[in-house]
Formats: structure tokens, C-alpha cells, sequence
């Protein structure tokens, strides 16, 4: 296929020519209650070109072979067509001409299970939830995303890579006279089924939360010191911070690319944010990006100060800054774009216990549930919480919202954990959904952060 890609792209006349192949199948068990829902396995595949000439930058997509040459012409037309415009002078950054093939080794490979055997893995979890006091109802799906991709540009790169990515999740919901509280979950990752078996203390850890909830008290609104878990740390580091430091989200906002100029003192000394895809096993992993360049780990910030950000080759040029590999696509139905993959706030020195007690009186919030930004600003849901009394954990909350601007909330970040984990399922759109976008990172304290309640 690389072969019939290279000589797809030799001797348009272009100043720079790409075209990528991939195949996708995707599995989907889903079940309500304790009925299946949906049971489907479907199969894909397509091309995208892009190409760069006298400026002009454009893309064409196609899913027939028969469809190709077409699609390369009506690419380099449009780019023809974009370059008339004063706006546009395109150049692509210096990236590596690499030449490889990464194949999926793993010890247990759902490939290798029948549509069956993944229903039944399913199906006993979501019978074990079913099954414990006060559970009225699940929502329980597995997930399975497989893709190969093949990739040739006119610079003479030539690279082929196979992901994928498993999960099954849901939601648990508890009722009692009355009242419902529900508890979301997610087991999997990019290491094929290891991280689905025998998981059962994890489902039943979060049907007892759930049960918990029903007796939660609602957070009272105000203004505390919190400890934030993994799970709230890194929904914050990815969406308020992450997307900033994505350059074509701020390339063509003065104020924003002020804000977020290399350099700039955003955070306090204890915070330092990393962006690394390179983590194996994690559902994050890849080698390269969709514009064939290998991903790199990327130091955002430093103690504080802004000192990176993720690119195309494209925002590289523009920005006169180094390639990160970071420009990726959903699939075959698009061109890249920008995209976070595994991103974290570095893990500090503080145990839990010690990071308690630096908060003294306050809130101890977990797993995200749901959130928005607007600019700087963001709002984001805890699905449940605990009160923190002389440094000690006391009853249970729940109903909380986080709001908060983004550059205020750096700067009141105090104390970091030792402990670090990631999450198990990706999932970020940015008009384009990216599955593998993993975060986390450790426990972390933010001093007057402002939660609604009651």
C-alpha cells in the first residue's frame, strides 16, 4: 500500500504532496439495564490528500481506489484556488523524512476475540452492577476502534501505523425513595484487552459510590481551598489549559497569543505541565501524527512559566517554533488538526495525607463529570466530593461545580502529589472527535476556588 500511495503522489506538480489510507473497523456492544441495546461491527476506509501549492493549502478526501488520481486533482485545484488569496502564504516547517512500520504486539488482542466473547465480558459486568443493593439501572457499552494507517508524502516519508484502542463504560445509577444519584465509569486503554479483565473491585467500587450518593448532603456554594483527584486534575489541565497551548486555537487571537507567549509567568512554581504521547500502553500512545512527523514529549510549562506548545507543520512555520508531531485526524473523513494526546500536570512531592493537611478546612472533589470554557473561564462538574476538617476527610457531598479563570486558577495551585494516573478512555472534540486524548495526572490543592452548590 505505501508503494501504491508513492506512486500516487510522484510527479504532481506541487510544492509539497500527501496522501494518507486508512482502514477503521469499530465494534460497539451496548446494553440498558440489562438489555442489549446494540451489537454491531462495521468496516471502512478512505484517503485524504493534502497539498501545498504557491501558498495554498488544501485537502480532498475519497473512499473508492478508483477515486484517487480525481481526488489528488481536485486537491492541488483547490489549492490553486486558495492560493489567490492575499491571506494565504502557507509553508510547512522542516519535520524528518522517516520511513517505518509500527504493528500492534499485544498479549491479548481483541482481535483475536469473537464478537461473543467481548458481549459476555460485557454482559458480566454490567450483570455484577445490576446485581448490588440499591442499583436501579446501567448504561454499559464496549467500545473497540482499530485502525491502520499508511502514509506517503512527496518528501519522500513513508510510514505505516496500527492502533487500538478498547473500553467498556457506562454509568451506574442508584435510587432510593425517590432519589437518583448515578456514578460514571470507564475501564480500557491502547494495550488491546489487558485492561478489561478481571476488574471487578473497580465496578463494584463504583456502584458503592453511587449507593453513597444517595445519603450525600448538596455542597454548599462559596469559596474554598480543594484538593482536586487525578481524574479533576487532568479534565482542568486538558481543557482549560491544554487547548491554549494549541496554537491554532490562539494563532489568530492578539490578546490570547499574548497571554500564551513563551516566557510568560501563568502558574505557580509548582506546576509543571507535560504533553507526551510517547507513554506506552496508555490509551493517548501513538508514534506519528497524521502528517507522518513522530510525536515528541513536549514541557509546556515550567515551574510556572509557559515554555512550549503543540503544532502542525504548518502553525511550526508560522510560529517560527520546532514540529511536535501533534496534528491529528479522526480518521480517513478528515485532514488533521491540532490535537492534545496524553497531557499532565508532572507529579510533585506531597503525600495525599500531607496535601489534606496544607488545605486544612475545605473540599475534596472527584472524577469529572461534564464542563465547559469560554475563553479564559471554565466550568466544570465533580461527581461527588468530601468534606475536609483539620485536614481529615468527613462526609460526603455532592451536586458541585468548579468555575474559575484560567490564569488566576494557575496561580493559586499550592501543593502537587506524588501519586499520578491517567485516564483509561479518550474523548475530545474540537470539531473532530479524538479518542485518544488521555489525561490526569496527580492530586493537586487550589487555594479559593469558587464551587456552586446550594
Amino acid at each position: 500500500m505505501l508503494d501504491k500511495l508513492a506512486n500516487a503522489i510522484a510527479g504532481k506538480e506541487a510544492d509539497y504532496i500527501d496522501v494518507r489510507y486508512e482502514e477503521k473497523k469499530v465494534t460497539r456492544i451496548t446494553f440498558n439495564r440489562n438489555e442489549l441495546r446494540d451489537l454491531a461491527s462495521d468496516s471502512s476506509d478512505g484517503y485524504v490528500i493534502r497539498v501545498l501549492r504557491n501558498g495554498g493549502f488544501a485537502s480532498c478526501t475519497v473512499t473508492r481506489p478508483e477515486d484517487l488520481e480525481e481526488g489528488i486533482g481536485r486537491a492541488v485545484e483547490a489549492a490553486d484556488l486558495v492560493a489567490e488569496s492575499p491571506q494565504e502564504d502557507v509553508r510547512l516547517a522542516p519535520a524528518p523524512v522517516v520511513r517505518d512500520e509500527v504493528l500492534l504486539e499485544l498479549e491479548h488482542d481483541p482481535r483475536e476475540l469473537s464478537l461473543h466473547e467481548k458481549l459476555e465480558i460485557t454482559r458480566a459486568y454490567n450483570d455484577l452492577l445490576l446485581s448490588q443493593p440499591s442499583i436501579a439501572s446501567t448504561n454499559m457499552a464496549y467500545s473497540e476502534v482499530y485502525r491502520k494507517k499508511y502514509y506517503a508524502s512527496s518528501e519522500g516519508s513513508a510510514v505505516c501505523e496500527e492502533l487500538v484502542t478498547t473500553n467498556i463504560g457506562g454509568e451506574v445509577i442508584a435510587r432510593r425513595n425517590g432519589m437518583v444519584q448515578n456514578i460514571r465509569m470507564s475501564i480500557g486503554g491502547a494495550n488491546g484487552m489487558d485492561r478489561l479483565f478481571d476488574r471487578e473491585d473497580y465496578f463494584l467500587e463504583r456502584a458503592r459510590l453511587a449507593r453513597e450518593l444517595l445519603d450525600a448532603e448538596p455542597v454548599s456554594a462559596g469559596k474554598y481551598p480543594v484538593v482536586l483527584n487525578p481524574s479533576m486534575t487532568g479534565v482542568f489541565t486538558h481543557e482549560a489549559f491544554g487547548h491554549f497551548s494549541e496554537a491554532d486555537i490562539i494563532e489568530n487571537n492578539p490578546s490570547l497569543r499574548e497571554k500564551m507567549s513563551l516566557g510568560a509567568e501563568l502558574g505557580s512554581e509548582v506546576v509543571n505541565i507535560v504533553a507526551d504521547s510517547t507513554l506506552l500502553n496508555q490509551v493517548g500512545y501513538y508514534r506519528y501524527d497524521d502528517e507522518g512527523v513522530p510525536v515528541r514529549p513536549v514541557t509546556l510549562m515550567e515551574k510556572g512559566v509557559l515554555v512550549g506548545r503543540l503544532h502542525s507543520r504548518r502553525t511550526a512555520s508560522s510560529f517560527g517554533e520546532p514540529v511536535t508531531g501533534h496534528n491529528v485526524a479522526e480518521d480517513y473523513r478528515y485532514a488533521p488538526i491540532i490535537r492534545m494526546g496524553t497531557i499532565f500536570i508532572r507529579p510533585g512531592e506531597s503525600s495525599f495525607e500531607e496535601l489534606l493537611q496544607m488545605v486544612g478546612d475545605g473540599l475534596y472533589l472527584c472524577d469529572a463529570k461534564g464542563g465547559q470554557t469560554a475563553g479564559e473561564n471554565f466550568t466544570f462538574g465533580a461527581q461527588y466530593g468530601y468534606v475536609i476538617r483539620n485536614g481529615k476527610l468527613e462526609g460526603m457531598v455532592r451536586d458541585i461545580n468548579i468555575m474559575g479563570n484560567l490564569f488566576t486558577t494557575l496561580r493559586n495551585i499550592s501543593g502537587v502529589g506524588d501519586d499520578f494516573h491517567l485516564s483509561e478512555r479518550g474523548g475530545c472534540g474540537k470539531g473532530q472527535l479524538n479518542i485518544k486524548s488521555a489525561h490526569g495526572g496527580p492530586h493537586i490543592v487550589i487555594r479559593d476556588m469558587v464551587v456552586g452548590g446550594v
